[in-house]
């Protein structure tokens, strides 16, 4: 029986094969290039040479789908299971390192970003030089291991099961809060039924709803579907609409903190503002943990228990 012959990977048939592994998981050249960092054009380049250096077509593609053939399909499967063990195998190499390196890939709601992310970073990144961090702000519910993430940061309560979960910093107060101009057109609201009287700014979270609205006295409890000309997905532009006199937004404290001092907002139904579950940085643990993410943790927890009402509130 005649012997097959080996075939010696070089360095631009991992890149290639690779770049189509990362096509293949988002089923989108667009996405997959700015993953990777690279132009759509290189990337697409890269994989028909591939496609050429093969034999065989690997993805199907028209003006508005990309997907894999049966070939496709097959070769993603098997390279998923190596670049795996390649990536163990680097990790497990970067435990003999007096310090971290390597890349993490974060994928972080809009409040995250502002509340934890943005003021901490900067602590870790000079603390640990050679680990880069690479953030997709998101606040769609995203599967972080099918997207290439290797952690998420998002609300308790909110995090898949099976995932490890690290609480960031203490629990969240949410708040009422509208401008003094619009208080003094409007009788300010003194049970959550009031508000269906008032004009909301209703919010769409990450699933793609409209939220209603939580308080909490005691052992009341509702959950107000407040009426709204306009409906956010970001509490960002919910507080500015706010500052605008607009009408009532929905929001952490630590946000508008800067606001409540200066008196351009104020809360409304402070009584019954509910305190929610903290942020929670989570990732698989079935998975090696990459080098870099323990340590972010911990940077992250120490600085939320440093300063619970977070180092800064503007939006």
């Amino acid at each position: 029986m005649p012997v097959r012959p080996t075939t010696r990977l070089s360095r631009a048939d991992l890149a290639d094969l690779n770049a189509f592994r990362t096509v293949e998981r988002l089923r989108s050249f667009t996405q997959a290039a700015v993953e990777l960092g690279i132009t759509t054009s290189a990337l697409s380049h890269a994989v028909r040479n591939l496609e050429a250096r093969l034999g065989v077509r690997l993805l199907n593609r028209t003006s508005r789908t990309v997907a894999p053939t049966d070939a496709g399909t097959t070769l993603a499967r098997r390279l998923n299971i190596g670049f795996a063990e390649i990536s163990e195998a680097l990790d497990e190499l970067n435990a003999f390192r007096e310090r971290p390196v390597g890349r993490i890939r974060l994928n972080v709601l809009k409040d995250g970003a502002r509340l934890v992310v943005a003021p901490l970073l900067p602590r870790f990144l000079k603390r640990y030089p050679d680990v880069q961090v690479d953030i997709t702000i998101d606040d769609r519910m995203v599967d972080i291991v099918g997207e290439g993430f290797d952690a998420g940061i998002r609300y308790g309560g909110t995090i898949p099961e099976d995932f490890v979960a690290v609480k960031l910093g203490t629990d969240i107060k949410w708040v009422a809060v509208a401008s003094p101009r619009y208080l003094y057109h409007h009788q300010a609201p003194v049970l959550p039924k009031d508000l269906l009287s008032h004009s909301c700014i209703q919010i769409r979270t990450g699933q793609g709803t409209i939220y209603k609205w939580e308080f909490r006295k005691g052992d009341e409890y509702h959950a107000i579907d407040v009426p709204g000309q306009v409906c956010v997905g970001d509490t960002v532009m919910g507080i500015e609409l706010a500052l605008a006199d607009v009408g009532i937004t929905y929001c952490p404290e630590k946000r508008v903190e800067r606001y409540l001092r200066s008196g351009e907002l104020r809360v409304v139904l402070s009584e019954w503002s509910p305190i929610e579950p903290a942020m929670y940085l989570y990732y698989p643990g079935y998975r090696t943990v990459p080098q870099g993410l323990r340590e972010l943790c911990d940077v992250f927890r120490e600085g939320m228990l440093e300063d619970p009402v977070a180092h800064s509130d503007e939006p």
